[in-house]
């Protein structure tokens, strides 16, 4: 990391080292303002794909970044790996573990953690996926299962450790419903002598009517028929009554899995709930002016899983990777005309205008939907877009070279490189790499 020779530059804390954090720090220019990154992990995570780390399809390397790696030779940066404790809008500054901040401007952009809709105790049997250390436990979680089961004599146990259920139809829910279909057909399959891996049970459980339902029906549709091909069990229209070790009751039918995987619900980080005066969403995420600002303060801006907005095209704004990204954009403009001399007031700042670029989910190997400003795709042609778009936005050469390769030698000997098993004397462990 570059020497900060800015001292007398005004100085922009950034929580948050996701794509709303990263983008804002890409789009500002070096020379206006000393900036501080603050995020508890030491890499940019790209999340879109953290779903193949959890069902061994990549390496955790393969989708993660250091941050102090991405931005080395820029100016005026600083990195600091700590948990943010507090944060004082009134005194401007930011407390993290391991000391105090002054800030001049504030972006909070601290992304999103697993809700689970006022039953947080369900944590403890059904790990949602929002970090790399959530992906290598469902993988470790799956795998022991298997290993388990090889050498099980209770068939009930074994039938049980060979249950797996996601609970969620969303976009996450789809991918690892898929993709763990897909590992247990055609890759698992080779790998024991004493159980059959493809009769692994994987079921998929959406609340609503439809899965994808931020997806235009017939798309929705043609998503449950590719997952069913699949294997999968698509339970439409059922809620989850409650979850327990070994298992869930789902609309009053008791399930036995040893492996339950929550892609339900998504929240604000928590430091949003410390905030003083700040009116919040149900889920945390903090209710923004048009600019991105919070209000009452001018100087501080919320931006991804943190905000929330209706934009200026009177549309709410989604909590995807692309939304964060162009936040991040809007924020920096923003701070860095301020900074270069234009004085607005934040009702006359400009507004943050959402542009949809299209949604896409994938579901196996050659198997895809998406919807894209309109135009809908399925099956082989959406997935060749979804591997296009997906290397087009990797952080760094290597990761995408890396993923290039494990996805051509996954589709072409069908098996997955990524299932190696440690961690396993402690649930607190990191996991497979």
């Amino acid at each position: 990391m570059a020497e900060n020779t800015g001292a007398r530059l005004p100085h922009i804390v950034v929580i948050g080292a996701g794509f709303a954090g990263m983008q804002f720090v890409r789009e500002f220019p070096g020379d206006l303002a000393r900036i501080t990154i603050i995020d508890r992990q030491n890499h940019h995570l790209f999340q879109p794909l953290l779903y193949q780390v959890a069902t061994a399809g990549l390496s955790a390397v393969d989708i993660a970044q250091p941050v102090r790696a991405v931005f080395g030779s820029r100016p005026n940066l600083d990195v600091i790996m700590a948990e943010v404790t507090a944060i004082d809008l009134v005194a401007k500054r930011v407390t993290h573990a391991r000391g105090e901040l002054p800030y001049d401007y504030l972006v909070i952009a601290a992304g999103g953690v697993t809700s689970y809709f006022g039953h947080p105790e369900w944590e403890r049997f059904a790990p949602g996926l929002k970090s790399l250390d959530d992906a290598l436990r469902i993988r470790r979680l799956i795998l022991c299962s298997l290993e388990r089961a090889e050498t099980e004599p209770d068939p009930v146990k074994r039938e049980a450790a060979m249950n797996i259920v996601i609970i969620g139809g969303g976009p996450t829910g789809v991918e690892v419903a898929g993709a763990l279909a897909e590992l247990t057909r055609t890759v698992l399959n080779r790998d024991f002598d004493r159980i059959d891996p493809s009769k692994v049970r994987v079921r998929l459980i959406q609340g609503g009517p439809r899965v994808l339902p931020s997806f235009p029906p017939e798309l929705s549709e043609c998503a449950r028929r590719q997952l069913e091909k699949l294997g999968v069990e698509v339970l439409t229209g059922v809620r989850v009554e409650s979850v327990h070790e070994g298992g869930l009751v789902v609309a009053g039918e008791a399930i036995r899995a040893d492996n339950v995987i929550w892609a339900a619900g998504v929240g604000a980080a928590p430091i949003t709930r410390r905030l003083a005066g700040v009116e919040l969403e149900r889920g945390g995420a903090i209710r923004v002016l048009p600019d991105l600002s919070v209000p009452g303060h001018p100087a501080v801006f919320a931006l991804g899983d943190a905000a929330a907005l209706t934009d200026a095209n009177g549309l709410p704004v989604p909590g995807v990777a692309q939304a964060a990204m162009q936040m991040g954009r809007h924020a920096a403009l923003t701070i860095a005309r301020e900074l270069r001399g234009e004085r607005f007031s934040p009702a006359g700042r400009p507004p943050f205008a959402y542009r949809d670029k299209g949604s896409m989910a994938t579901i196996g190997r050659s198997a895809a939907v998406a919807d894209i400003r309109g135009r809908q795709l399925s099956g082989f042609p959406a997935w060749i877009v979804w591997l296009l778009v997906h290397l087009l936005f990797l952080v760094g050469f290597r990761s995408k070279f890396s993923v290039l390769l494990s996805w051509t030698y996954s589709y072409f000997t069908y098996r997955r490189g990524a299932r190696i098993i440690t961690g396993v004397s402690g649930e607190g462990s990191a996991g497979s790499a």
